[in-house]
């Protein structure tokens, strides 16, 4: 694997979460011989150039066809291959969900689906390459994993996991270029077992991919308002850490889950869901973005827009606690 430590990650902070993909395959590669990755006519989008030059007979370029590519790597699976299949978040994941639901779910091949540009990545390609819906979708779907990490180093962490992982696994990737870092050293890493990455007693905040960065922000400018914040990366929505859901139920006066996706089916649906179980379980505030077809602009803008980044994300939260806003769904 490759080393992580100060100096790599802020060079993969600078190539982006689908360069950080490519580069992770590679190195995966050199381990794994049963390896193979397809691509939707998206080799060099997903960082994938490099290793298709290195591997040609390892890498399968099946056109803009996702619904065929999860079929060929289902085939592949069943020969004993690893396969990772890519392509944007809204066309692997509707556009082939139907066999995602069948070669995936209810056959349970060893395909790892691999969603890049999730969220609102793509910027001025708009809507129709949005990718915030997809978790409601995919979720949905029997005897998936699936993972969003929170930055490049996360990224590599989770290539190697779900190689290692014997099931159906989608990987949903968010952020473009100059990804903000969350983990400069190596560390821990486990399917299903989210990550405390700050200690406080007044509110737990959840996030997951490029929310888990904004979420830290938003807890130092809370600090700073003496508001004590947890902060915690729930890198794997499927299944959800219940152990950590319980420690924010008990330790705090609310809770937070923030997402780069639709405030419907994501993260906040899931803890939303988990926390129905728990009569004394504090209030629960969801935020992410509204039901609606957004706007299209730069991708800092839209977050900025949809008020997730550090600043927006801690005024919600005030907000919130002053009893100001009553509507759980940021919008």
């Amino acid at each position: 694997m490759l080393d992580i430590n100060p100096s790599s990650v802020r060079q993969w902070s600078r190539l982006g979460s689908r360069a950080m993909f490519g580069q992770s395959i590679l190195a995966l590669a050199e381990n794994l011989s049963n390896l193979m990755v397809l691509s939707a006519d998206l080799g060099k989008s997903s960082g994938l150039d490099r290793f298709a030059a290195a591997y040609p007979e390892q890498f399968i370029n099946t056109g803009i066809a996702e619904q065929n590519m999860i079929g060929v790597a289902a085939g592949l699976a069943k020969e004993g291959f690893v396969p990772f299949a890519t392509s944007f978040a809204p066309f692997i994941a509707m556009r082939a969900c139907e066999q995602i639901r069948m070669n995936m779910g209810y056959m349970q091949m060893n395909v790892k689906a691999v969603a890049i540009g999730s969220g609102l990545a793509m910027g001025f390609l708009g809507n129709s390459h949005y990718g915030t819906e997809d978790l409601a979708v995919i979720r949905s779907i029997p005897n998936l994993t699936v993972i969003a990490p929170a930055d490049c180093a996360e990224i590599l962490k989770v290539v190697y996991a779900a190689a290692a992982h014997e099931g159906p696994v989608y990987i949903r990737l968010t952020g473009s270029i100059n990804t903000p870092i969350v983990y400069s050293a190596d560390y821990d890493f486990s399917i299903g077992q989210a990550i405390q990455l700050r200690t406080g007693t007044d509110v737990s905040i959840i996030a997951h991919g490029s929310m888990v960065h904004e979420a830290l922000l938003a807890a130092k400018l809370l600090e700073e308002k003496n508001v004590s914040v947890s902060v915690w990366n729930m890198h794997t929505v499927k299944p959800l850490d219940g152990n950590a859901l319980e420690q924010c139920y008990s330790h705090s006066k609310l809770v937070v889950t923030v997402e780069e996706h639709s405030v419907i089916g994501g993260l906040g649906s899931a803890v939303a869901e988990h926390r129905s179980l728990y009569a004394a379980a504090p209030p629960l505030l969801r935020l992410g973005l509204p039901d609606q077809y957004g706007v299209t602009a730069d991708y800092r803008y839209l977050l900025e827009y949809y008020g997730l980044v550090g600043s927006g994300i801690g005024s919600a939260v005030l907000s919130f606690l002053d009893g100001s806003k009553t509507n759980t769904v940021l919008s």
